[in-house]
């Protein structure tokens, strides 16, 4: 492995990259580019060809649902502890739904034909991909029922600790829009929400922007989904989250 393939693995936070062996690893090394992901950035909408593979270093992906009428809603989460893409290592695969940057960051993509060589050449990365997109799907049919038996202040609840497991600090920027899309409700939804874990020092809430206060108050609202989510990914991939969070 050159010099300048071995600093760009370095520079890599992605969990799933870490735990490669050193073998693995240099048969993406040679191809990963590393790039910045501007939140917001459209990467995939349904029915498009899946050519790029993206590992999220400190970034977070948002999958959502999209409906004819255009109404959409979130259906999984994609940071460190994963890929964007990855189920196009085992053949060429369209994107089911739309995925969208939901906070900015750092990442490294390969193009889906040198990941599927990769996977063809190593049994580690073929069983790495298969228990990631397994749990990607068990975050998927969850998500599925969460949206449909809980409450917004659950699930708020929800994704701001699972956005918090895949970043490095207590600060998540977004906007009333934004969230509002993740959740699938109303924007005055998302206020009137916002508003009482404020009012319950849990998080503060500015434009754009809301600071993670009380990391336990949350969990303790939030609904069982969340546990559940974090429980696959930590059975089926090695330390998916910072030990820190």
């Amino acid at each position: 492995m050159t010099a300048n393939k071995s600093n760009i693995l370095q520079s890599a936070h992605n969990r799933m990259l870490a735990t490669l062996d050193a073998e693995d690893r240099q048969l993406l090394a040679q191809r990963l580019v590393p790039i910045t992901l501007e939140k917001g950035a459209l990467l995939y909408d349904p029915g498009d060809m899946i050519d790029t593979v993206y590992f999220p270093d400190d970034c977070v992906i948002s999958l959502m649902t999209l409906m004819e009428s255009g109404a959409a809603i979130e259906s999984a989460t994609i940071g460190r502890e994963g890929a964007l893409g990855l189920m196009s290592a085992v053949s060429p695969r369209q994107s089911l739904s739309r995925a969208i940057v939901q906070v900015a960051g750092r990442a490294h993509k390969i193009s889906a034909p040198h990941m599927h060589r990769a996977w063809e050449q190593s049994a580690q990365i073929r069983d790495l991909v298969d228990r990631h997109n397994e749990a990607l799907f068990a975050h998927a049919i969850q998500s599925v029922a969460c949206n449909a038996l809980h409450s917004v202040e659950a699930r708020f609840c929800r994704w701001l600790l699972s956005c918090r497991d895949r970043i490095d600090t207590n600060t998540v920027s977004l906007t009333q829009e934004f969230l509002a899309d993740m959740l699938g409700v109303q924007r005055t939804t998302v206020t009137v929400v916002a508003r009482a874990l404020q009012a319950s020092g849990l998080i503060r809430y500015r434009r754009g922007v809301v600071d993670i206060l009380d990391r336990a108050g949350l969990e303790a609202i939030a609904c069982e989904c969340y546990g559940a989510v974090r429980r696959n990914y930590e059975r089926l991939l090695p330390t998916p989250f910072s030990d820190r969070n």
